[in-house]
C-alpha cells in the first residue's frame, strides 16, 4: 500500500517535494509522539512543517492515513531488527546482535519509539490490524529461543518474557530519556560533553545521540551482559 505521503500529487520539482514530505513526516512524528493521535491536529502538523493547512492536504490524504503510515514504519523497523530463519545455532551471537540493533534503532528514532508507546498508553485503538503480523513475527523468535533451551544452549526460561524484557530495556533509554538524563546527571554518571538539551529540540523528530548522557556503547554493553548472564551465557 502506498503511504499517504507518497500518494501526494506529483510536482515537477522532485527535490523540493522530497524536502516537504520529509518535513511533514518529521512534524507528524513530533505531534503524534507528544499529543497522541487524538490530540494531534493537521493544523499543528502543517505549522510545524512550515506549511498552511491547505498546503499540507495537498500532500497527504488525512491525519489517519499519515498516522497509520508511521505506525507501519516503526513496527517494520523493529521487525527488521531481528530477522531469523529458525536455523541459527549460536544464541549468544544472535542476542548480542539483536540488542545492539534494537538499542541503535530506539536511540536513532526516539520520537518514533515514543509515538508507538503513546499509542499503547492510549489503549492501542489503532493497532488492531497490526497484532496478527506482530504475533506471528514474535512467535518465530519464541520458537527459536525455545529450541535453544531444549538443546541446552540456554538455561530453562520463558522465551516470551525474555523478549519482553529485552524490549523494555532497549526502549527505555528512548521512551524515558528525560528520566535517564536526570538520574544519571544527579548521580554523577553523565558525561558533560555528551549531555545536552536535545530532548527539548522539537525542530527535529529524531534527536541524535546527544540526548543520551553517556556513551551508547556503555548502555549496549550493560543490557547485553544482563541478558547473556540471565540466559546462562558468558558476558562480553
Amino acid at each position: 500500500m502506498e503511504s499517504p505521503v507518497a500518494a501526494a500529487p506529483r510536482t515537477r520539482n522532485r527535490p523540493g517535494r522530497a524536502r516537504i514530505l520529509a518535513a511533514i513526516r518529521d512534524a507528524a512524528i513530533i505531534e503524534f509522539s507528544q499529543h497522541g493521535f487524538k490530540g494531534a491536529s493537521t493544523q499543528a502538523i502543517a505549522q510545524r512543517a512550515g506549511l498552511t493547512k491547505p498546503q499540507l492536504h495537498y500532500y497527504i490524504a488525512g491525519k489517519d492515513e499519515l498516522y497509520q503510515q508511521l505506525l507501519r514504519e516503526v513496527l517494520a523497523g523493529w521487525s527488521n531488527v531481528f530477522v531469523v530463519d529458525g536455523q541459527e545455532d549460536d544464541p549468544r551471537a544472535v542476542l548480542v546482535r539483536y540488542i545492539r540493533e534494537k538499542v541503535d534503532y530506539s536511540l536513532d528514532n526516539p520520537m518514533l519509539s515514543r509515538l508507538f508507546t503513546r499509542e499503547l498508553l492510549d489503549g492501542g485503538p489503532n493497532l488492531g490490524s497490526y497484532w496478527p503480523v506482530a504475533l506471528a513475527s514474535t512467535q518465530t523468535k519464541i520458537d527459536l529461543i525455545e529450541r535453544w533451551v531444549a538443546e541446552g544452549k540456554l538455561r530453562a526460561l520463558d522465551a516470551r518474557l525474555l523478549l519482553m524484557h529485552i524490549w523494555a530495556m532497549t526502549q527505555h533509554y528512548a521512551d524515558y530519556a528525560l528520566q535517564v538524563r536526570v538520574m544519571l546527571q544527579a548521580t554523577g554518571h553523565a558525561e558533560d560533553d555528551v549531555a545536552s538539551d536535545a530532548e527539548g529540540d522539537v525542530s527535529r523528530s529524531d534527536p541524535p545521540d546527544r540526548s543520551l548522557p553517556l556513551p551508547r556503547d556503555t548502555v549496549v554493553r550493560e543490557i547485553t551482559n544482563l541478558v547473556l548472564l540471565g540466559c546462562g551465557l558468558a558476558p562480553l
